[in-house]
């Protein structure tokens, strides 16, 4: 972390545990969080409060949250290096989200393009889901975030929060910087009906996955109907473009030549594929089998996360609640480490 009074670029982002991790959360995401670990004060974080908008299971939701956590750590995350947590340690994060929706217009709620494409997919229209973006920006603005890497779908919420921010500070005074947000370089990850890889449609790729499941699944990959004699193309093929997130440039101009001259099926580009994801992770692989047999150590991780996360978290809020007109707090409701508030 940065020295005392030094001012430093800070990155924010969460990931949902609804469901395994997959290629397209990777390449999306988890690779370049991992990335830019060493570019400023990181700040990453599982949302399970965002999660509850579809998950009401308590098993299922604590299984998830705890394979995501083993999918960051063998994946890379430094914990050293960044802030590491659950985003329900961090209780303020709700109180600051009250508070940003007493300045937040219903309307901007109504214009959420998320929201309406979740509900037409049949997700239940809750509350939760409804101000999903008023929560996300307290996560954000609560550790007083410069940038968030997102995909292209997640750009309209940073721009809500940023209109948030902005109605707050001049409600009450300058308190929040203004975030801006880093497009994640592979915003759209073919999934094996070659629509966005993604959970909701059922056609991702584990990132973990190996053995025959995974076999079974690179070879459902879909594709045309072309013999192994026509000339086929690369640019329109789920395979390649699956390929070409692994693959060197040299490695990808040699493939799409065969591609384009005939001679070649897709059951042996699948072939290739196969190699390359097994090859990829196969030491993060060993990682995170490893981390399974030590689910205290990661437990602590997470839980060293998100004492550093809280005391960041009650200082802002010392902010907030000065600038709305609250007493400060008497006592330390959430236990924050080092906190100078006297105690009952």
């Amino acid at each position: 972390m940065s020295p005392s009074g030094t001012h430093v670029r800070r990155f924010l982002s969460g990931v949902q545990p609804t469901g395994k991790l997959h290629l397209g959360n990777y390449f999306g995401a988890v690779k370049q969080h991992i990335a830019i670990q060493d570019e400023g004060d990181a700040f990453y974080f599982i949302a399970d409060y965002h999660a509850l908008t579809t998950i009401q299971d308590a098993r299922q939701l604590r299984e998830n949250t705890r394979d995501v956590a083993m999918d960051y750590l063998a994946l890379g995350l430094d914990p050293v290096r960044c802030v590491f947590f659950r985003q329900s340690d961090v209780p303020q994060v709700t109180e600051l989200s009250w508070i940003l929706g007493t300045v937040t217009n219903k309307g901007l709620m109504e214009r959420a393009v998320s929201y309406k494409e979740k509900v037409d997919k049949g997700i239940d229209a809750n509350v939760g889901l409804f101000t999903y973006p008023i929560l996300m920006a307290a996560d954000i603005l609560i550790y007083r975030s410069h940038c968030v890497p997102v995909g292209k779908d997640q750009v309209q919420h940073i721009e809500m929060t940023q209109d948030i921010a902005g109605r707050f500070n001049r409600a009450f005074g300058d308190v929040f910087p203004i975030p801006t947000y880093r497009l994640d370089t592979y915003s759209k990850v073919p999934g094996t009906d070659g629509q966005k890889m993604s959970k909701s449609y059922g056609n991702t790729i584990d990132i973990f996955a190996e053995g025959k499941p995974l076999e079974k699944i690179v070879k459902g990959i879909v594709t045309d109907s072309k013999t192994v004699a026509e000339p086929k193309d690369p640019e329109s093929c789920n395979v390649f473009a699956l390929y070409s997130l692994f693959a060197s440039d040299e490695e990808k101009q040699s493939l799409a030549v065969r591609y384009r001259q005939g001679g070649m099926g897709y059951g042996e580009a699948k072939k290739l594929l196969l190699e390359k994801i097994e090859t990829y992770f196969a030491e993060a692989r060993q990682q995170r089998k490893a981390l399974q047999d030590r689910p205290d150590y990661v437990e602590d991780i997470l839980r060293a996360g998100a004492a550093r996360a809280r005391s960041e978290a009650e200082s802002t809020m010392a902010l907030v609640r000065e600038s709305v007109g609250f007493l400060p707090r008497t006592s330390n409701p959430w236990n924050v480490p080092g906190s100078t508030m006297k105690s009952d």
